[in-house]
């Protein structure tokens, strides 16, 4: 929903009712993840996806009648469908989307979840998406790690959602829950939607360089909150980096150490050093690799620089003491090799790697690989086979 929010929100205060189709479930090839949504607004315009466009046509349909009738409805759509081709889906996926009015009065809580999530809030959505009883279906719990708001239907049902949908946000996962028909932890029939709203991982870019500029546009683009920090008032402006949420000056090392201090960063983010200037990359390296000593174990650290360069550089990390444990979790030179060239190409390539870091891939063209093409996450940050970086500088 994060995606379609503003305009979901748009028809929210006009006091009209939004059709809202969301992916709850997917099954092998599906092209859309678990969240993905897709807003059917009261004067028929449409924003986001739940498939690609392989089903949207369908979803229009199902979502506008749904705002009319104000009945919420959970939708399966898959090949295996004796309308799988009508309907468009032929990857071979399956996808339950869960279809629902959205306004003032089904969903009241709305403007201040948008509050939340512009605030960087954690924040839960529990929707009952399936029921014995009807009337129970559309019935949600807003969670925060500090209350809730709104009620399913009972007093025990609210407790085991919340105990759960607290679990499921403080892992910034977004999954289906079974419970039986009154919360009950080892029973069937009551279906929960908990779709988490995590704040954005970050993505920290050290060094004001005409690359960080790129990699900046790309962190953006992939949904991080990326703060670029340089040493250099001159070039660090937030002028030179548009697309960046804040631009930081400050020595690297010592922004690092504090927002490590401050709780600031945590196992989703993602550190590209670019500076590639001993004076700052050996201090600020030393930090960002010792951190999992100090509980926080990073997604990603990546250092840009040439074979040379890289050389130079671990030896001097060596020298300031570090392991080969600790260096080992250093992407050096950063990036898959794509043989790019430019600022932009090399921004392609950083984001590569950080994708094929988090799924576990292996940046393999996928003509040359068998099996299935998504992986389900299993909890562990897999590694990547990854081959070096085309990098001149």
């Amino acid at each position: 929903m994060r995606d379609v929010l503003s305009d979901l929100l748009a028809g929210w205060r006009s006091g009209a009712t939004a059709g809202l189709a969301t992916v709850v479930r997917t099954f092998h090839s599906a092209p859309r993840p678990a969240g993905a949504a897709m807003v059917v607004a009261p004067d028929g315009t449409v924003t986001g996806s739940v498939s690609g466009g392989c089903v949207e046509g369908a979803l229009y349909d199902l979502a506008t009648e749904v705002a009319a009738s104000g009945v919420p409805m959970l939708q399966r759509y898959g090949v295996s469908d004796d309308d799988a081709f009508q309907v468009g889906l032929t990857c071979g996926g399956i996808l339950d989307v869960f279809v629902e009015p959205v306004s003032q009065a089904t969903f009241p809580e709305l403007a201040a979840v948008a509050e939340d999530i512009a605030a960087h809030r954690p924040a839960a959505i529990a929707t009952v998406i399936a029921h014995p009883e009807s009337q129970w279906v559309g019935r949600r719990l807003v969670v925060r790690p500090d209350g809730v708001d709104g009620t399913l239907g009972s007093l025990r049902a609210d407790a085991a959602v919340t105990d759960d949908a607290r679990g499921l946000l403080a892992a910034g996962r977004s999954e289906v829950l079974t419970f039986g028909p009154d919360g009950q932890r080892r029973g069937e029939g009551m279906e929960v939607f908990v779709a988490s709203y995590a704040p954005r991982p970050r993505m920290l870019v050290f060094g004001a360089i005409d690359f960080a500029a790129a990699v900046a546009a790309q962190g953006s683009f992939l949904g991080y909150r990326v703060t670029v920090c340089d040493a250099r008032p001159l070039f660090a402006t937030s002028s030179r980096f548009p697309t960046a949420d804040e631009v930081i000056v400050d020595w690297p090392h010592r922004y690092l150490a504090a927002q490590a201090a401050g709780s600031a960063i945590d196992a989703r983010t993602v550190i590209c050093v670019l500076t590639h200037d001993p004076k700052f990359d050996v201090p600020l390296l030393e930090v960002a690799l010792r951190l999992p000593s100090a509980g926080i174990d990073v997604a990603y650290v990546g250092a840009m620089g040439s074979r040379r360069t890289h050389d130079d550089r671990m030896a001097r990390l060596r020298e300031a003491g570090l392991t080969d444990a600790e260096l080992a979790r250093l992407s050096s030179p950063i990036g898959l090799d794509l043989g790019g060239r430019t600022p932009e190409e090399t921004a392609v390539s950083i984001a590569a790697e950080i994708i094929a870091r988090r799924w576990g891939g292996g940046g393999r063209p996928l003509a040359e690989t068998g099996g299935r093409i998504h992986v389900e996450p299993d909890g562990r940050r897999a590694a990547s086979s990854r081959v070096g970086s085309h990098q001149n500088r």
